[in-house]
C-alpha cells in the first residue's frame, strides 16, 4: 500500500497510509473540539486535507483569489538575529530589515521592535525606539505596528523586583503568590500603556502585543487592559497574538469584565479580546512534538474555526516555528508549513496569518 511521507511536530519524517493519514486528522480534531466544547472538523473539510496531504508536490497554496494578507512579529529578527533564534545572522540593521522585507519580499505589514522582545527592557530604551518608528514611517509605505511581549514573568525576581509567584506557591502562601502577580500586573500594565503611548505619538500604525497570556491570566489581565487604553483614548489599533491554546490560571480567579480568564480557550478569548477593542486577534494552537503534522493541524483548525465562526474582527492565526500545526523546529519544512498556512485559509477561514 502507498506510503504518504509527512512530518512530526518535531519535523522529523514519518510515512501514513490514506487510511492513517486520515485517523490523524481525525483524531487531532476531536481532541481539540472535547477539550474546547467546540465542533470537530467535518467530513469534507477531512477529505480536503488527506487530499492536499497526500499529493505529491512538494508546496501547496491556495486557491486563486482566497489569498489573505500576513502581520508579523519579531521585526528583522529572521535576518539579523543568531541562527539559534531562527536568524540568518545577516549584517543588516532593523531599517535596512524592514526595507527589505517591503520592497524585496513583499510583506504587507511589518512590526518595529527592539530584539530583546519584552515591554520591560524595551521601556528604557524608549527614546531610541521611538526614532526607528519614525525613520521607517519616513521611508516606508507598507503599515508598521510596534510590538512587544508583555512578559509578565520578567517582572518576578530574580529579573524584577516583585516576590515569585511560582514559590509562593511552592510554600503553601496562595493569597501572597495572588497578590504579587496583581502588583506585578499594574506595573507591567503601566509598561504597556507608556510604550504604547509613545509608539503612538511617533505615527506608528498600530501596536501588537505578542505571545500574550505566557505567564498566565494575570498577563492576559494586564494586556486586555491596556488594549482597552489604547483603543479607546488613542484610536490605534491593536493586534493581540496569544501564546498557547489555553489562558493558564497561575492566579485563577483574575477576571476581565465578569469573565473568569483562567482557562479559556480561543473562541472565548476571542470575546474578551473584541470587549477591550482589539483589532485583529491572533489565536494558537501549540505544537505537540511527539505527534505528526496532520494530527497538530487538525487541533489548530478546529481552535482557529472556533474563532472565525463567531469572530466581529479579523482573525490572523499564528501560524510558525511550533504554533498552528507546524512543527517546532528552527527551519520547519516547507511542504508542511505551506499545507498548513493553505489550510488555515481554506478551511480556518482565517483572514490573514
Amino acid at each position: 500500500m502507498t506510503k504518504i511521507l509527512t512530518r512530526m511536530g518535531d519535523n522529523s519524517n514519518v510515512e501514513f497510509t490514506r487510511d492513517e493519514l486520515r485517523q490523524e486528522f481525525i483524531d487531532g480534531s476531536e481532541f481539540a473540539a472535547k477539550k474546547a466544547k467546540v465542533p470537530p472538523l467535518t467530513e469534507n473539510e477531512i477529505d480536503w486535507l488527506v487530499d492536499v496531504f497526500a499529493a505529491p508536490t512538494r508546496i501547496w497554496g491556495v486557491q486563486r483569489g482566497n489569498e489573505v494578507v500576513m502581520t508579523k512579529d519579531g521585526c528583522v529578527n529572521a535576518l539579523n538575529s543568531s541562527q539559534m533564534s531562527s536568524g540568518v545572522v545577516a549584517p543588516v540593521n532593523r531599517e535596512v530589515g524592514v526595507r527589505l522585507y517591503e520592497s524585496m519580499l513583499g510583506f504587507d505589514s511589518m512590526e518595529i521592535s527592539h530584539n530583546d522582545y519584552s515591554v520591560k527592557p524595551q521601556r528604557f530604551l524608549k527614546k531610541l525606539e521611538m526614532l526607528h518608528v519614525e525613520i521607517l514611517q519616513e521611508t516606508t509605505i507598507l503599515p508598521l505596528l510596534y510590538g512587544f511581549m508583555p512578559n509578565l514573568g520578567l517582572y518576578f525576581k530574580t529579573d524584577g523586583p516583585f516576590d515569585n509567584p511560582y514559590d509562593l506557591m511552592q510554600q503553601g502562601k496562595i493569597k501572597e503568590s495572588q497578590e504579587t502577580q496583581e502588583a506585578a500586573g499594574a506595573k507591567c500594565l503601566e509598561d504597556c500603556i507608556e510604550m504604547s503611548d509613545c509608539m503612538v505619538e511617533m505615527g506608528a500604525d498600530g501596536i501588537d502585543y505578542d505571545t500574550v497570556a505566557s505567564t498566565g491570566d494575570g498577563e492576559f489581565a494586564a494586556v486586555l487592559k491596556s488594549t482597552e487604553h489604547v483603543a479607546k483614548v488613542t484610536g490605534m489599533p491593536v493586534e493581540i497574538g496569544m501564546s498557547t491554546e489555553m489562558v493558564t490560571g497561575i492566579h485563577g480567579t483574575i477576571e476581565y469584565n465578569g469573565k473568569r480568564l483562567a482557562g479559556m480557550w480561543p473562541h472565548q478569548q476571542l470575546q474578551v479580546c473584541e470587549e477591550a477593542g482589539v483589532a485583529i486577534f491572533g489565536p494558537v494552537s501549540t505544537t505537540n512534538t511527539k505527534k505528526s503534522t496532520p494530527w497538530n493541524l487538525g487541533k489548530a483548525l478546529v481552535f482557529v474555526k472556533s474563532c472565525t465562526d463567531i469572530a466581529k474582527v479579523p482573525i490572523h492565526p499564528n501560524v510558525g516555528m511550533g504554533v498552528g500545526g507546524v512543527p517546532m523546529f528552527e527551519t520547519p519544512a516547507v511542504d508542511v508549513v505551506t499545507r498548513c498556512s493553505a489550510a488555515m485559509i481554506e478551511i480556518g477561514k482565517a483572514d490573514g496569518l
